[in-house]
């Protein structure tokens, strides 16, 4: 079931970021072994992706899910083309990534005030202070970053976010340095016209070149919001195998949209990803039931009985 190109919007090929390994696993409160990080990786290192999260270089006191991030990367087995990237939130996550074969990092910022001092305890603007000595370190070691903003749509605390905190926020990363910026929805609480609403604030200044999108499926409403990004022309999306993870901020939230959910409906669109779906289902599989449920995802259990 590997995305196939056809007309109309399928004249490019569609990049999915795989974030389960980090952004999944780092929320979920039971502890998964080393060993079986590492196979989930390699699993989808096998089947399509170009870009896979593997871990974060943060403090064990506050993420201990990320706790043995170097020994994941020291053990998987990497594939040519695909990238590993992995958060780093200062500059000492990213001394201790260079002394791994680190390839990628990701940075973040929030479009909410309140939200990054609840988060991380800090200002927007001393957040990304913060970040400009780990960007000049990956630059000066030829280390792509990529950066993410988080509640775009919405916000635990404030509610509404102003679309022009979003574009500040984009704008201060990519001077940073970062390739690509990923929008987040972090609570899920956006809908297709608020997307659509954004993506006109940010499109025109940042083009879509340069955007990724990453959508939590609290609501149900992340394909619909998908859907209004592609036909924006952002080509690059984020998800997690399974709908592993979610935000703990937002009470009731059922995690990031599941990788399995968006493949088939590009695949429906006749949009090309190369990633194989029937592999993507049984990986969710073996994840899940390492954590003793089964995926947050429609499709995963639809075609269960066929994989």
């Amino acid at each position: 079931m590997t995305g196939k190109r056809k007309s109309g919007m399928s004249n490019y090929r569609v990049k999915i970021v795989e974030v389960g390994p980090r952004d999944g696993l780092q929320n979920e409160k039971q502890l998964i072994d080393t060993a079986t990080k590492v196979e989930l990786i390699n699993r989808l290192s096998d089947i399509g992706f170009q870009a896979i999260e593997s871990g974060a270089f943060v403090s064990p006191k506050w993420i201990p899910q990320m706790a043995d991030t170097k020994q994941v990367l020291e053990q998987i087995e990497r594939r040519p083309l695909v990238r590993y990237p992995v958060l780093i939130p200062n500059l000492q996550g990213m001394e201790n990534a260079l002394a791994t074969r680190v390839d990628e990092i990701a940075i973040f910022g929030a479009a909410s005030e309140t939200f990054s001092q609840k988060n991380i305890n800090s200002s927007i603007d001393q957040s990304l202070s913060r970040f400009e000595p780990v960007c000049r370190l990956a630059t000066q070691n030829e280390i792509p970053i990529r950066g993410y903003v988080s509640c775009v749509l919405g916000c635990p605390y404030e509610g509404h976010i102003e679309h022009s905190a979003v574009l500040s926020v984009t704008e201060r990363l990519l001077e940073l340095g970062c390739y690509e910026i990923s929008v987040g929805d972090t609570i899920g609480v956006g809908t297709p016209n608020q997307t659509r609403q954004l993506l006109k604030t940010l499109l025109p200044v940042i083009g879509h070149q340069r955007l990724a999108v990453h959508f939590h499926d609290t609501y149900g409403l992340a394909l619909a919001n998908i859907t209004v990004a592609l036909e924006n022309d952002v080509r690059v999306i984020d998800s997690s195998v399974g709908g592993l993870g979610g935000c703990p901020y937002a009470h009731g939230a059922s995690g990031n949209v599941a990788t399995e959910d968006v493949l088939y409906m590009l695949n429906g669109m006749g949009l090309e990803t190369g990633i194989d779906l029937d592999e993507v289902i049984r990986t969710a599989y073996f994840i899940t039931d390492k954590l003793g449920r089964q995926p947050n995802s429609k499709v995963s259990r639809a075609l269960a009985h066929k994989v």
